[in-house]
């Protein structure tokens, strides 16, 4: 099964995840919490108060940074789009691997220090076995939002909040998609309720892991990526090194197991770079480059 999206800023802005905005301009998590206020001026002016005083002047930044990007938003309306697609497929856990229809996508398990009896997880064990020959299913996911042509600005101040609102803009698009794909396209959780912020916390069924992040940490399994769901679909190219071009663009998996969690890879030994390039079918010096954060 297979959807491609095209949404406006308004369709996608009530997703965004203020946090991580707030995080992106230097901002303690604290601050970030003007987000849910009523935007009237007493409002604010009581929400800058409750902090001590030394801090006022940086939840006065907040105030008014929010405000400029939400002014930002409703300009951009109409002019910038994000674009999304998916495609659900027949998967099955083989080891590290994760088999999507005829297609092999290595994974790489956890070796970050572990208490006691605590497992050393891999995305692959959050998928049906393939020793079961039962078959599971697996989401693959992509987004963008274009603002190069709105970056070409001599203003630093409206470029880097653009850019920051689209990284946040395209997150957001992933977290309405996912609300679909959980519900309707795979149904799993056809009942499911949740506010927006019981969605930004994650309080959802299963997990949705991005190309680059702790525990799918290689930028080159886009190639991968690229083969099962097209990225040109959504105006994504790809670098030699697999870098997403936009660069407010988003990738990766969606997993509807339970008890499937986020976790860190975290270090890798020699043994298992060379297992996994032999997976990737790269040369080790290749997975080298890839994965020297992990090394």
């Amino acid at each position: 099964m297979k959807n491609v999206q095209r949404s406006t800023v308004h369709e996608v802005s009530e997703y965004i995840n203020w946090l991580y905005f707030f995080h992106a301009w230097g901002f303690a998590p604290r601050y970030a919490a003007v987000a849910q206020i009523h935007d009237c001026q007493a409002c604010k002016s009581s929400w800058v108060h409750s902090f001590p005083l030394k801090e006022q002047a940086k939840a006065m930044e907040a105030c008014k940074l929010l405000g400029d990007a939400r002014q930002l938003l409703k300009e951009l309306d109409e002019v910038l789009f994000c674009q999304c697609t998916f495609k659900l497929f027949d998967a099955n856990a083989d080891g590290d691997n994760i088999l999507i229809g005829d297609t092999v996508f290595p994974l790489l398990r956890q070796q970050l220090e572990h208490k006691p009896g605590e497992p050393y997880l891999c995305l692959s064990d959050f998928i049906m076995p393939l020793s079961t020959g039962r078959k599971d299913k697996i989401g693959v996911f992509a987004a963008s939002v274009d603002d190069s042509k709105l970056t070409d600005t001599e203003d630093s101040y409206r470029k880097l909040l653009i850019e920051t609102l689209c990284d946040r803009l395209v997150e957001a698009a992933i977290e309405k998609l996912h609300l679909f794909v959980r519900r309707e396209a795979w149904g799993y959780a056809p009942d499911e309720r949740l506010t927006i912020q019981d969605l930004l916390q994650e309080k959802f069924q299963g997990i949705r892991p991005a190309v680059g992040y702790p525990s799918l940490p290689d930028q080159s399994v886009n190639f991968i990526i690229d083969k099962l769901i097209d990225l040109k679909q959504v105006g994504i190219t790809l670098t030699e090194n697999g870098a997403m071009n936009p660069h407010a663009s988003v990738s990766g998996l969606m997993l509807a197991h339970p008890q499937a969690k986020y976790f860190s890879v975290g270090k890798i030994g020699e043994d298992q770079l060379t297992d996994y390039s032999q997976r990737r079918g790269l040369p080790v010096e290749n997975m080298r480059k890839f994965l020297a954060a992990n090394l």
